[in-house]
């Protein structure tokens, strides 16, 4: 479905996307991470023929040239674009037109997405007056008016509640099965969880590709899970052979090498008179994987 060999992208001096190289299978849900400022949206806009690539090559849908295949893409933008002046049908029938649709085709393919994304009893809210995960719906439903085969969204639940975001991603989740290819940037790590494959980015280049199962296997550390209602222990632990200390909910997680370091974190801690609530090996979350690899090329 898509290509990219030795893509890079730059903006005058600025490199913002370096030697990029990866493929897409059909029926993936396939995910872009990184923090922000990593080339994820210059990625998608190189894919949806909005820019060119400095150089390198890329194909979509076989196709060397994105534009001459925009009519079985989709494209959910990073910023809400719609009109806000106009309502939610009106928005779709303006989208439905464009891509050439009768008046009649138009009516029955809205009803019918409408309802897919949940927003049909808000048809006739005007778009500016619409939630923000509401807002992001009616981008889905508009990306969505010519049934496309690939659908790109760019970070197209930043901003958005938590509710809507396990709406929005329950949507994508039904897409996919339906058979629409879906290539997603994101920032969240819980969405990286969801993906079938997943590219790391940092500073314009890809880290490591695989999926989500695949990239912990390969984490090279150990990870414990401190739970203590001390909120101090950075001090306390610095004689400890740690490789890193994580904040994550009420928890820590410590990095280290190998088991050992366990015994002296407690004895660090009980030096300290700081009570241990909890001290286990836990298997490594996606931002410990992601974090060890920045660290690595950072």
């Amino acid at each position: 479905m898509i290509t990219l060999n030795n893509i890079t992208k730059n903006y005058g001096t600025l490199t913002a996307v370096n030697d990029i190289s990866l493929s897409v299978n059909e029926g993936e849900i396939f995910g872009l991470v990184g923090p922000d400022g990593a080339g994820k949206t210059t990625i998608i806009r190189m894919l949806t023929g909005l820019l060119s690539p400095t150089s390198g090559s890329l194909t979509v849908l076989g196709a060397a040239n994105p534009e001459s295949v925009k009519d079985h893409l989709g494209y959910v933008p990073q910023k809400f674009s719609l009109y806000g002046d106009l309502t939610v049908m009106e928005n779709i029938r303006v989208f439905g037109s464009l891509c050439g649709q009768s008046e009649e085709q138009i009516d029955d393919l809205a009803t019918h997405i409408l309802d897919f994304t949940k927003i049909l009893p808000f048809k006739d809210r005007l778009a500016d007056n619409l939630s923000g995960g509401m807002k992001q719906k009616l981008a889905l439903a508009a990306g969505l008016m010519h049934q496309p085969q690939l659908f790109f969204l760019d970070e197209p639940t930043t901003g958005v509640d938590p509710v809507s975001r396990r709406d929005f991603w329950r949507m994508l989740f039904k897409l996919n099965k339906e058979g629409t290819t879906i290539f997603v940037s994101t920032p969240y790590m819980d969405e990286a969880e969801l993906c079938t494959r997943i590219a790391f980015l940092h500073n314009g280049r890809i880290v490591s590709c695989d999926s989500p199962q695949g990239l912990r296997r390969t984490y090279p550390y150990k990870v414990l899970e401190l739970k203590t209602n001390d909120r101090n222990i950075k001090e306390h632990l610095a004689p400890c052979p740690l490789l890193d200390i994580n904040m994550f909910g009420e928890a820590y997680h410590l990095v280290v090498e190998d088991m050992a370091a366990a015994v002296q974190i407690k004895s660090a801690l009980a030096a300290a008179n700081i009570a241990v609530a909890e001290l286990e090996e836990i298997q490594p979350t996606l931002e410990d994987v992601f974090v060890a690899l920045a660290s690595e090329v950072a």
